[in-house]
This record gives C-alpha cells, sequence and structure tokens, in this order.
C-alpha cells in the first residue's frame, strides 16, 4: 500500500491530477436530485463501452471489400472472446442511443433547456445526430449482402435532397460508385471522424454543465427569470447544495456499472446481430433493414405516399432539428413544472407511443419482399403437370415474394388469388411485361414460354362463378 500511494503522489506532483479534478468533484449541485439525473452519465458510460469495444474490433477488422466480410466472419466464429466484443458493441451502441434519448427526454419534461442552459440542450441535439450517425456507418461495416444494399438505398435517398442530393449520394458512396472507397469511407467516419465528434460535443455539454450547474428540480410557481435566475441558483445552492461527490456521484458510479453489467450480460447470452450473406451487388434478394432505432423510420417511409415520399425524406429530419434547436431559444423562460406544462408529458406520450407502432410495423414490414414464403402447392395450382403447372412454378420463381395467392406468399403486392376476376388476359401480359410502381418489369427477364406459362397459370385465378371485380386502367400500381 504504501508503494502505490508513493507512487500515486508522484504521479499527482507531476501531473496535478488532483487539483484538476477536484473542483469538479467539490462543486455544488442541487440537494436531492435522485435516479432520474443518472442518464447523462450512463449515455458517456455507453460512450467509453463503444470506444473500448471498437478498438479491439478495429485491431482485427479490415477496411476492404475482400478483407471486411471474411475478417467480420473470423471475429464472430473464430477470434477468441470475438463474439462477445461484438455483442458488446452492438448492445453498447443500442444502450447509448436509448440513454441519450431518456436523457433528452427528462430535460424536456423538467424544461431544464431553459435559461441558462439552452446551449447544454443544442449540443444534446447534436450528441443524438452524431450517436445516430454511428449507428448507421457501425451497420454498413457489417458488410454483407444487406449492408451493401443498405449503402445503396440511402445514397438512394439522400439523392432526392433538392439542390445538395447529388453531392449527398456521392458523400455516403464515397465516390461515383459502391466500392473499396465507400467501405474506407465508411471506416473513418464510424472510427475516427463521428467518435471524435462526439468527443468534442460531450468535452463542451461537460463545461457547461460545470459553468451553469445542474438544474434544480423543478417547482411550481418559481418561473425561469433570465434576469435573476443565477443569482436565486446560486443562493440556493449556498443555502442546500451538496457536493457533487459522494452525494450524486455514487449514484451516476452505481448506475453505470448497471449499464456494462447489463451490456455485457446481452451480449454473452443473445451474441451479435448475425453476418449476412456474402455481398453481391449482382443479386437482387436482399431485404436491407436498419437495426431496430432506425425501424421507424424505415416504417415512416415506407408507409408514405409515394408522391410525398420525398417530401418527408427531406422534411421530416429537417423539421425535427429545427425544432429540437429552436425549442430553448423560443422558450427560455417561464414555468418548469409539469404541472404548468401539462402538454409536455401528454407530448412525450404521444411520440413514444408513435414510435412504439411504426417500430412494431418496420419489424413485421408487410410492404417488403418475405423470401422466407412458402411456395404454392400442386393442389393450390390445381395441375400437375402442363402450362398451369408450369406457370405456378414461375410464379413461385418470381412472383412469391411479393403477392399472395390462398394465403401463400408475399403482401408488399395484391393479392392475386381471384386477379383473373379483375384483369383480362391482356391486361396481364402488359402488367408483367411492363411492370408498375414497386413492381420490376419482367418484359427482358422471362422467356416467352414462362411468360405464357405464367399468365395461363393467372387466368386460373378465378372465383369461380363470382361477379368480377371491374378493372379500371391506371387503378393499380401493380397486380
Amino acid at each position: 500500500m504504501n508503494l502505490l500511494r508513493n507512487i500515486w503522489q508522484w504521479f499527482d506532483d507531476r501531473t496535478g491530477t488532483v487539483a484538476a479534478v477536484k473542483p469538479a468533484l467539490d462543486h455544488k449541485v442541487p440537494a436531492k436530485l435522485g435516479w432520474w439525473y443518472v442518464f447523462g452519465t450512463a449515455t458517456l458510460t455507453a460512450f467509453a463501452v463503444q470506444v473500448i469495444s471498437g478498438i479491439f474490433l478495429a485491431s482485427v477488422y479490415v477496411s476492404s471489400p475482400e478483407g471486411a466480410y471474411l475478417s467480420l466472419k473470423y471475429i464472430t466464429e473464430t477470434a477468441p472472446f470475438g463474439s462477445l466484443v461484438r455483442g458488446i458493441h452492438f448492445f453498447g451502441a443500442s444502450a447509448m442511443i436509448v440513454f441519450v434519448v431518456v436523457h433528452m427526454t427528462r430535460v424536456y419534461l423538467t424544461a431544464a433547456y431553459k435559461y441558462p442552459r439552452e446551449m447544454s440542450w443544442i449540443s444534446g441535439t447534436f450528441l443524438l445526430l452524431l450517436t445516430l450517425g454511428m449507428g448507421f456507418t457501425g451497420q454498413l461495416l457489417r458488410w454483407d449482402q444487406n449492408a451493401i444494399w443498405s449503402v445503396v438505398v440511402g445514397a438512394e435517398q439522400a439523392g432526392r435532397v433538392p439542390l445538395i442530393g447529388n453531392w449527398l449520394g456521392h458523400f455516403i458512396l464515397g465516390g461515383e460508385t459502391m466500392g473499396s472507397d465507400t467501405l474506407g469511407h465508411m471506416f473513418s467516419l464510424h472510427v475516427f471522424i463521428i467518435p471524435i465528434l462526439i468527443a468534442a460535443v460531450v468535452g463542451l455539454h461537460l463545461f457547461l454543465v460545470l459553468r451553469n450547474g445542474i438544474s434544480e428540480l423543478p417547482k411550481t410557481g418559481k418561473p425561469v427569470n433570465p434576469k435573476t435566475y443565477r443569482e436565486t441558483y446560486h443562493n440556493m445552492l449556498e443555502a442546500t447544495g451538496e457536493p457533487f461527490w459522494p452525494h450524486s456521484l455514487w449514484r451516476d458510479i452505481a448506475f453505470g456499472t448497471l449499464v456494462i453489467a447489463g451490456v455485457v450480460f446481452l451480449a454473452y447470452i443473445t451474441g451479435p446481430p448475425a453476418v449476412g450473406d456474402p455481398p453481391n451487388p449482382t443479386a437482387i434478394k436482399a431485404q436491407p433493414r436498419p437495426d431496430w432505432y432506425f425501424l421507424w423510420y424505415f416504417a415512416v417511409l415506407a408507409l408514405s405516399p409515394h408522391h410525398l415520399e420525398s417530401y418527408i425524406m427531406v422534411l421530416g429530419p429537417l423539421l425535427a432539428g429545427v425544432v429540437l434547436i429552436a425549442l430553448p431559444l423560443l422558450f427560455n423562460r417561464g414555468e418548469r413544472s409539469m404541472r404548468m406544462r401539462p402538454w409536455a408529458p401528454v407530448l412525450v406520450l404521444g411520440v413514444l407511443l408513435s414510435l412504439i407502432a411504426l417500430t412494431r410495423a418496420g419489424i413485421k414490414a408487410p410492404w417488403s419482399p418475405r423470401f422466407e414464403a412458402k411456395p404454392i402447392t400442386e393442389k393450390i395450382i390445381g395441375a400437375s403437370s402442363g402450362p398451369v403447372y408450369e406457370g405456378g412454378q414461375v410464379f413461385n420463381r418470381v412472383c412469391l415474394y411479393c403477392h399472395r395467392i390462398s394465403d401463400h406468399g408475399g403482401f408488399r403486392g395484391p393479392d392475386l388469388t381471384y386477379v383473373a376476376d379483375r384483369m383480362t388476359r391482356e391486361q396481364l401480359i402488359i402488367q408483367v411485361m411492363n411492370g408498375g410502381y414497386n413492381m420490376p418489369a419482367f418484359g427482358g427477364i422471362l422467356s416467352s414460354g414462362d411468360l405464357h406459362s405464367l399468365i395461363t397459370f393467372l387466368e386460373t385465378r378465378t372465383s369461380k362463378g363470382e361477379k368480377p371485380v371491374q378493372y379500371t386502367p391506371g387503378a393499380s400500381d401493380s397486380m
């Protein structure tokens, strides 16, 4: 013990660590803050988990199209503790996103964004944006089939932004096309640029906390007045404040320990996300879907009307960012108590329920191809040989993932169980040959024999005597 004490005294004498840290530990905070104030430190803890686990992963990961997929397979299946570290990195990312959102929700509910903490809220908004950026780029580094198509989809969406869309698409791809530059670009963003920006924003955030203090619990009848708040806050700390250590810091340490234990436990029990099929840009059998924290946005875009999709894609995030940044600038004074701000918890509840509903929709994704759909059987086809049977097999090969017949198939396109009731043979041929919105044109894909067999099969899809549904040209984007 004497040796350790001597080493510490030597280190502190040369570095001044105690003198630098002591003011932060001794600075006074409002009394009885409780456990609602631990989520900021929990976010910082999750970020530290990401940095440490990311260093281990980056030491093995090969950031080239030829080596990325194989190195990730090696990390997951062969490297000692590789699967555990990948799991820790994945669940650490989830924890960081959860805690930064919960922390901002607590700040909003208690109106702690009001004077003099406007910049604390704005820096937290940028931290949320950067955290989501870390999640997006991290998913792409898996570089499997879904990852490369996610890059393509992301670049295509960015390309719709007016004026700068072309530049944004090139920025995501790292050039004109997807390839080694794309992966190197994403690796640099995920491993270097975004973490450095997060560290800078966190440093600013902590500096502002020390400068302006931690907000006290709101009380009804005590509105924030920028002219008198600092003096009132200072007098309150002098009268009832308590040192940050040990009165508040012990809760941060305890909760941070639980965060680390929870992340490790989930990583050990569940493991990391599965590595999909090897990347193949020429194969379209892929279902690019984001990790759970982006599923709600995935659902919003998929459920949006086609003519509004581009506007929602561009204006939605832009409007959300403007609202978050403008909030403390426009409402930096007045009551903080939720009793005087009853709309605040109602708004939070509404947003939460919307996110849950959209996430559930994103998980089910009825608009996405169902590659696991079971083929229609001979009984459903109604024949065991001949053109009708051959047409049923063509249906299984090219139509099954998006269309249903007798409860077999996907949901993305219309149900074709009785398609012959609403479309003639000529209309079926035109639809299959030319395609439609979200439906590829099969004119250059199917042989004349396959096309004939498929149309012959679809002509048998009738309700057998029931009144046909009137078909109106142009009323449907696809069959």
